[in-house]
């Protein structure tokens, strides 16, 4: 999204406190802590807060105090309740626990899991939002702007922002789904023209004999049927831009004519001889090799020459893969702000979408993801649950929870690649965020990760756990007290 959110932890335990920030942050999620008597001030002073994790207050009475100031101050914000298993059982609750877990928009069990607590925080994030006040509706064309920080995509905005308040023609070149109607619609906001008609018509998608009269309109009794007189797309722009999608596929006849017009700025009817003045910006577009339909005679070299005043590139998806994660962001938040749903991808099945060759480009992206939508209704998806074109052949090197979770030092990395984990696949060197990243913190989270999942491998066992991570169960012991970590057993979510 475009605004962060922060996660508000209200806890009077200061080790959980920290330990609930931990989590957070391993499911890249932005988390703030306060104790239960400090909590308004904390919540008051940031206008980031989309939900609230309630823990332990020490009493019902404290609890309850919390649970009615937070719904005082804000009635829509999600309160998340955690809550031990034996709490759940109706015996074993207080009037006042009762009436929490049924009033607080969803709970959490203790001790947490990596599924439950991103499917939660996802829910909430999506009743936030359902909540809030609408931004400022945006414009189709704004809305389906251009996504991506690779260096292609920001070699086609600079061109964009050379060419857009100017009256020269554009011609987008790229295979079909690559954003090229993106493009020209960006261009046409960005112009002088933007408060007239954008008008685009798909060249291949009409049969040549009525692309005349689709493009230049007609007189009544102009040809059989034509039983009225019709505007036809050029003045239907009149004073805009007309997108030309498909010009190759555009018959010669045709191109003859649409050459006069880019070269007198004028035309006529179907069937009238009365000029009309097109005061139009054409941008047209085309997924075929022009030059070669030259050299083989089915497309004017002249027209060609008309067109390419300006080339823009659109770059196949394939050649941007470090723009997928951005993209499906930009396209969950596109279903959502369209009433049409929501759905949330851990980063193994975003890594596994990097990894595909995308041979319908964006356009299939999109596709996928509202598939995605209709069959996850609000839920996560994890590499398994992709349809199988879209999993990668070979083994994806993430852990199955808290997938992004990475160690503290580079001996843990030489383990990882000497022991041959996960499935003895081996390593891909991950990619580096463009916003750059805290090295050691990274490989911090990374070692947490692999001691607590040896400890869940070996059931608690320090022993056996070390012996699975080739070390002395002496260091094993001192790692499990620096970070915090409790054995299986122990009162610990962890």
């Amino acid at each position: 999204m475009s605004n962060p959110s922060t996660v508000l932890i209200i806890e009077e335990d200061s080790q959980k406190r920290q330990i609930y920030k931990s989590i957070l942050e391993f499911v890249e999620q932005e988390g703030r802590i306060t104790d239960c008597r400090h909590w308004k001030e904390t919540l008051t002073q940031s206008n980031t807060i989309s939900a609230i994790i309630l823990g332990d207050c020490g009493n019902d009475e404290t609890v309850r105090k919390v649970f009615d100031g937070v719904t005082e101050i804000d009635p829509n914000l999600p309160i998340i309740r955690l809550v031990e298993k034996s709490k759940k059982i109706p015996k074993d609750q207080s009037e006042t626990e009762a009436f929490i877990q049924a009033e607080c928009f969803n709970h959490i069990d203790l001790p947490l899991k990596y599924t439950q607590l991103t499917d939660v925080l996802h829910q909430a994030t999506v009743f936030r939002m359902s909540k809030e006040t609408p931004r400022d509706s945006r414009s189709t064309e704004l809305f389906r702007s251009l996504v991506g920080n690779s260096r292609s995509v920001r070699a086609v905005r600079e061109m964009m922002a050379q060419v857009a308040d100017s009256e020269a023609t554009v011609l987008i070149l790229g295979e079909s789904g690559t954003g090229k109607e993106v493009v020209a619609r960006n261009l046409h906001y960005n112009s002088s023209r933007r408060n007239k008609p954008f008008v685009p018509v798909n060249c291949g998608a009409i049969p040549s004999d009525l692309l005349e009269s689709e493009l230049f309109g007609h007189e009544k009794g102009a040809f059989t049927g034509a039983i009225s007189a019709r505007q036809g797309r050029f003045e239907l722009a009149q004073g805009g831009t007309l997108f030309l999608d498909e010009i190759g596929d555009m018959s010669l006849h045709m191109q003859v004519k649409l050459l006069r017009v880019l070269q007198e700025r004028t035309f006529e009817r179907v069937g009238s001889n009365k000029t009309i003045k097109a005061d139009v910006r054409i941008v047209a577009a085309t997924h075929r090799n022009l030059e070669e339909h030259i050299s083989k005679g089915s497309f004017r070299e002249d027209l060609f020459y008309r067109l390419n005043v300006f080339p823009i590139e659109m770059p196949p998806l394939y050649e941007r893969l470090d723009d997928i994660p951005l993209l499906v962001n930009e396209l969950i938040a596109r279903m959502e702000a369209e009433k049409r749903g929501s759905v949330r991808l851990t980063p193994s099945a975003v890594m596994a979408l990097c990894q595909y060759r995308w041979p319908g480009n964006v356009r299939e992206l999109a596709n996928l993801i509202e598939r995605l939508v209709i069959m996850y209704p609000y839920g996560v998806v994890d590499i398994s649950d992709l349809p199988e074109k879209f999993r990668p052949k070979g083994k994806i090197v993430i852990a199955d929870e808290i997938a992004e979770e990475s160690a503290h030092s580079a001996s843990v990395v030489e383990n990882i690649a000497s022991q041959q984990l996960f499935d003895k696949q081996p390593l891909s060197t991950p990619r580096l965020p463009s916003e750059g990243l805290d090295l050691k913190e990274h490989l911090s989270n990374l070692e947490i990760d692999l001691i607590k999942q040896a400890l869940s491998d070996a059931e608690g066992v320090v022993a056996h756990a070390a012996k699975r991570l080739k070390m002395r169960r002496t260091t094993l012991v001192e790692k499990l007290r620096k970070y915090g970590l409790q054995r299986q057993g122990e009162s610990s979510m962890v």
